[in-house]
């Protein structure tokens, strides 16, 4: 069957990229992207949402909406509400389409050092962004398994790649490299880097959108996007000065992100999408990382 897929938040650093697999997907006709100017899923209202819903006519419905950081109800608002939002207009327009949100590892809170976190393990988050996805999250699930409107959540990991934004730890590091080769500083600071975290590439990410809309049933409302492995996120920020040339010192000073400092170690187990999609991470994150200087060098 051959999808009408609206996507929101199609300009941001994830959406840009699954846009773009989505448009290279064959059984993908169509892709709309309605912008903040026709609605804006943070601030809209519901009549509206549902009248663009009913004028695009969709198959399928995708969000990469939310918040990365800010107050705490922001990040309920971003996260949390845009997810009850779209329940509930996707409900009262096409109750039949399949819905997919971003939801977050976050969710997930402290894991065990050395053990892959599965979808079915219990989620107890550590700071506010975790607990607003968590909420979206259970949302979904209930209104999928209830049958009200067909919800899938995607539990995205650590995503890099081309275009990054500076409020991710190797964001802000490829930004201070660039500075401090601009300037010839011989070091950069960061937040702490010994936490190990699971990286993965953003168009591998972009890979498992389409992937989750093919099935005409799914058995599952949530699923891991990972690379199945955890890495020092000093070794990650090691890549990637190497890949810039950048032999200076990096120091590190202060606090991590409020919501991961506690987590020390991360590491998906991606066996249900695996199984269940035919999706599978493929990227190599020393290529990853490569890619991500490389795109911040062409501007």
């Amino acid at each position: 069957m051959s999808q009408r897929v609206v996507l929101f938040g199609a300009s941001g650093f994830i959406g840009a990229h699954v846009r773009a697999a989505l448009e290279a997907d064959p059984q993908v006709s169509a892709v709309f992207c309605p912008g903040r100017e026709e609605h804006d899923l943070i601030e809209g209202d519901h009549r509206e949402l549902v009248e663009v819903i009913l004028g695009h006519a969709p198959t399928a419905i995708v969000s990469c909406v939310g918040r990365l950081g800010g107050t705490d109800s922001e990040l309920v608002r971003g996260n949390t509400l845009v997810a009850t939002k779209l329940l509930e207009a996707v409900a009262a327009a096409r109750p039949g389409v399949r819905l997919v949100r971003l939801g977050s590892a976050g969710e997930y809170g402290v894991v065990a050092p050395g053990r892959s976190v599965t979808e079915d393990d219990p989620a107890h988050p550590v700071a506010a962004y975790g607990v607003s996805h968590l909420a979206g999250t259970r949302l979904f699930q209930l209104a999928g398994e209830s049958g009200l409107v067909d919800a899938v959540s995607l539990r995205v990991f650590n995503p890099i790649g081309p275009r990054m934004s500076g409020e991710t730890m190797l964001g802000r590091a490829a930004e201070r490299i660039r500075a401090a080769l601009a300037t010839g500083a011989g070091e950069i600071t960061l937040g702490p880097l010994a936490a190990y975290r699971d990286f993965v590439d953003v168009r591998d990410l972009a890979a498992i959108v389409p992937a989750v809309l093919r099935p005409p049933q799914l058995r599952h409302r949530v699923f891991n996007v990972g690379s199945g492995h955890a890495v020092r996120a000093r070794e990650a920020v090691r890549l990637l000065a190497e890949a810039a040339g950048f032999g200076g010192d990096i120091r590190e000073q202060g606090a991590g992100p409020r919501r991961s400092a506690a987590v020390d170690w991360i590491q998906a187990d991606v066996r249900r999408a695996r199984e269940e999609l035919g999706w599978g991470p493929s990227r190599d994150l020393g290529a990853s990382i490569k890619d991500i200087w490389a795109a911040g060098e062409a501007g």
